[in-house]
């Protein structure tokens, strides 16, 4: 009998965009749900009610929750193809540590180049900034976080990319000019169909964005 995949998220979520380029390295086919997270389903309300967030995996009727989780499970369960972690325990733990980071930082401070003004935006593009050259110093010459393979701290990370249109709309800079090393990273991640096929139009993105601001009288 062949696994049952069904996905709840969201389609402007870079933590679900990350389950779904996994799932996609992995050549997995999956029922996708869309959900109105200003109306969650009963279904999502059941299968995660303890944060009650998108993404959730549900695999044969069980559900895994928090995306950098789900990536890993999704990994573990299906590990002949295109592995995500390494192998050696002291460079699966250095790509945890980096996926965790991105998790703990990027999300908020990004958040802050759009949903701020005057003296807090700039202390947050600033504080931004730094968050990315640190990942871009981690990333140095090679051609993914991991090395010469694409993996877990790519996964984490790429889908953020798709949103850099708007935080650089919003806050006023470019990403390029102060990590030039970190957009030829994600150019080259790009031209991986898992991750181009899973990530949202940054203009799509950038109009969604716009359309919060208004919401919440930013603009």
């Amino acid at each position: 009998m062949a696994d049952e995949i069904i996905l709840l998220d969201s389609w402007s979520s870079m933590f679900g965009m990350r389950v779904r380029s996994a799932l996609a390295e992995k050549g997995l086919k999956y029922e996708y749900r869309e959900e109105d997270l200003r109306n969650k389903s009963p279904l999502l309300l059941e299968m995660n009610p303890v944060h009650k967030k998108i993404p959730v995996l549900i695999h044969n009727g069980k559900p895994i929750c928090e995306s950098t989780i789900i990536v890993q499970y999704i990994d573990e369960v299906w590990k002949d193809k295109s592995p995500l972690l390494p192998t050696d325990p002291y460079q699966r733990a250095q790509a945890r540590f980096w996926a965790d980071y991105v998790d703990k930082k990027l999300y908020e401070l990004g958040r802050k180049t759009w949903t701020t003004k005057g003296e807090e935006l700039e202390t947050g593009k600033k504080e931004f900034i730094e968050c990315l050259k640190l990942l871009e110093g981690e990333l140095g010459d090679k051609p993914y976080f991991g090395g010469e393979n694409f993996g877990f701290v790519d996964v984490s990370l790429v889908t953020f990319s798709c949103w850099f249109y708007a935080y650089e709309s919003f806050g006023n800079f470019n990403i390029e000019a102060e990590c030039p090393k970190l957009i030829a990273w994600t150019k080259r991640c790009m031209e991986r169909e898992s991750v181009s096929s899973s990530l949202a139009d940054p203009q799509k993105v950038h109009d969604f964005v716009s359309g919060m601001r208004k919401r919440f009288g930013i603009e």
